[in-house]
């Protein structure tokens, strides 16, 4: 099975270059991560990581940059802002009714909202590559030693310039990923990124354990709850109900067409995996735009909002709860959905069309949001409980959160692949 899967794969030459075309912008992805910033004293930015600095939320900007943060590369603020933008985009089309409405024009309309997602972006993302350049500016290691070789304020803005350039270039990667390739673009890269840096994790809990900081029974807990937590996603993800359609009879000319029983799902999780990277990256914005600023109150934002504060870990459940309910309504709309039906000449049993339809399907879709909000939230916090339990000397940024994102996007792919392998079939029959 798993042989004639993939020789249709090939045999399907739209499908291949789709492939191809993403392996290739990935390996791109890959070799920017090692393309460091000039001017930057790569051993500095070690010891920066592995200081008391290193704790704080940047490792999570590290973790979804596939480890261009910590080298300080061309691609080390990663596709963040571009993240940020879109959730400011689509909150956008809830409160502007201009925004509202191009987001009914069709493809016109969606070119404008992308157009304004970009200059949103390229603000963004000044705004952040200042940030972490004046704080890498500010910042001197134990033994006087600067992160630039050169301390100016001129390797200041031309860090920022670099660090913006490689985000944007990014978002170019992201968007020819979503109309080239296999799947959302910038769930790929971010994705990807995670992937990448699994070795580095496997290597640190060697050390760990190498070190004594981690037993073998808490090892052991910990990849039970990976297995746990893999499963658990398959499982909401794919699991959907069934809402029951009736089509009644039809009589288009001389022709008689029977009326069928169909059925409309509903997934658990309609939003997938983009409340999570949409709550990670939002928590990410504060904390740079902080390191603007002198004074003891940052100094108490940094430890109340660091990884293991439960403060953070509050505010990220909440997050996923909240941007899960509201993307949700963003791909799911029952007025759209429900006249529908009503043109096609469908009902539910025992519901009128029309309004009826639509607060019934609102029900529905409320109910078990709510359930997929709420799984989403307790594995997004669950590696920041992890590693408070293991430990204050153990930091996994890699665990609920990371096996969320790249399990989601991971089916998303083969969900794509397989759509366009049935098109395929479909196609040759037509032929």
């Amino acid at each position: 099975m798993a042989q004639n899967a993939a020789l249709g794969v090939f045999r399907n030459s739209q499908l291949a270059k789709r492939l191809l075309f993403t392996l290739a912008m990935l390996v791109v992805f890959r070799l920017g991560v090692h393309v460091p910033i000039p001017g930057v004293d790569a051993a500095v930015i070690q010891k920066l990581f592995k200081s008391g600095a290193g704790a704080s939320i940047f490792a999570l900007l590290n973790l979804f940059s596939g480890g261009a943060t910590a080298t300080l590369s061309v691609f080390a603020l990663s596709i963040i802002p571009y993240i940020n933008a879109s959730i400011i985009m689509q909150l956008m089309t809830v409160v502007i009714p201009q925004v509202e409405e191009w987001s009914k024009e069709g493809e016109d309309g969606q070119k404008k909202i992308t157009r304004w997602t970009r200059w949103l972006s390229l603000g963004l993302g000044f705004l952040q590559a200042v940030g972490i350049s004046y704080y890498l500016y500010r910042y001197t290691s134990a033994s006087g030693q600067s992160v630039f070789v050169h301390h100016t304020v001129w390797m200041l803005f031309f860090t920022a310039f670099m660090l913006l350039t490689g985000s944007t270039f990014l978002m170019w990667i992201g968007e020819r990923l979503s109309e080239r390739g296999i799947g959302n673009g910038i769930s790929l890269l971010v994705m990807f990124g995670i992937v990448s840096r699994l070795p580095y994790g496997v290597e640190t809990l060697a050390k760990y354990i190498t070190a004594g900081i981690l037993t073998v029974p808490k090892l052991i807990i910990f990849l039970v709850i990976a297995l746990i937590i893999i499963a658990a996603v398959v499982y909401v993800n794919e699991g959907q109900r069934k809402i029951p359609v009736q089509y009644p009879k039809r009589v288009v000319g001389r022709r008689i067409y029977q009326g069928q029983n169909t059925h409309l799902p509903i997934r658990v999780n309609q939003a997938g995996v983009i409340p999570v990277i949409f709550a990670i990256s939002l928590l990410i914005l504060p904390f740079t735009i902080s390191q603007f600023f002198h004074g003891n109150w940052v100094t108490v934002f940094t430890h109340y909002f660091n990884f293991r504060s439960p403060l953070y870990i509050v505010i990220e459940f909440f997050l996923v709860v909240l941007f899960t309910f509201f993307y949700t309504q963003v791909v799911f709309k029952v007025d759209d959905v429900a006249d529908n039906l009503k043109k096609a000449g469908g009902h539910i049993p025992g519901i009128r069309p029309g309004k009826p339809t639509a607060d019934y399907l609102a029900k529905v879709s409320g109910r078990l949001t709510s359930v997929g909000a709420v799984f989403l939230g307790l594995v997004a916090i669950l590696p920041s409980i992890v590693s408070i339990a293991m430990g204050p000397s153990i930091n996994l940024y890699f665990g609920g959160t990371s096996l969320l994102i790249v399990v989601g996007v991971s089916l998303d792919m083969l969900k794509q692949m397989q759509a366009q392998m049935v098109m395929r079939q479909y196609q040759g029959f037509m032929k």
